[in-house]
């Protein structure tokens, strides 16, 4: 059986899936804050400038990918209106249960699906949109699940994909002491689970940087592809577009 990574690991492609569904069962009940704490809050920022670019219209079909606890999701649906419609799934159901049970309570009744990005349950050429926000460096087989995307996008149809990216080099050793050093601690404390938010500062740096991802949008369907680097390189705002 073919390998891959996880983390730092090298773990069974097989078995990748089941690991990182693990990590987000245990991370799901504090995902949030913990997102709060460890970006400072600027991951609120992050997604207001992704539902900015998006540029949304009434009517719009969007498909969220990895939407977990559902805030881009939430903020996508005021956008489309009652004419449109925005799809949320995720890989891991202790997230979107999570996710499912906030749009609720803000009053949002969303299409939510548990589904694989390698293998989406969508028509071709459905939507005007398709976003994925902190999810892709999860996925095994990064090409398959951004050829998925594209299949089910219409003609100049966008895809967002915001992640965590290659960090400018001035920044580059403090950021390695906070990921590697804080990030931990602050799980342990915060979430009672150091070795989860390991694991997440170990995928951050087994992704693709700016450039790589590019590339790689470019060669499974995206006729154009641009990105935006935010806060020095921590997290970068790739736009692909169907041609």
């Amino acid at each position: 059986m073919s390998t891959t990574h996880f983390g730092f690991q090298s773990v069974d492609e097989g078995d990748k899936a089941r690991r990182v569904r693990s990590v987000f069962d245990s991370v799901a009940p504090r995902y949030d804050l913990m997102n709060d704490l460890m970006s400072a809050g600027l991951h609120r920022a992050w997604k207001a400038y992704t539902v900015m670019v998006a540029n949304l219209r009434e009517g719009d079909q969007v498909l969220d990918i990895a939407g977990g606890t559902g805030d881009l999701a939430l903020a996508f649906a005021k956008k489309v209106g009652a004419t449109g419609q925005v799809v949320h799934t995720d890989i891991n159901e202790a997230m979107l249960r999570t996710g499912r049970d906030r749009l609720i309570n803000a009053g949002v009744l969303l299409p939510t699906v548990v589904c694989d990005a390698e293998r989406l349950p969508f028509a071709d050429n459905h939507f005007d949109l398709v976003s994925v926000a902190f999810g892709l460096r999860n996925m095994t087989h990064k090409d398959a699940a951004l050829a998925e995307m594209c299949r089910v996008l219409k003609p100049r149809g966008r895809l967002l994909v915001l992640e965590f990216s290659k960090v400018a080099r001035p920044l580059s050793k403090a950021y390695d002491w906070y990921s590697f050093k804080v990030l931990p601690r602050l799980g342990s404390l915060v979430a009672g689970d150091a070795a989860s938010y390991q694991y997440l500062a170990e995928s951050i740096r087994m992704h693709p940087g700016q450039e790589e991802l590019k590339s790689l949008m470019k060669q499974t369907g995206f006729g154009h592809v641009d990105y935006h680097n935010m806060a020095g390189g921590v997290v970068a705002l790739h736009v692909g577009i169907k041609c």
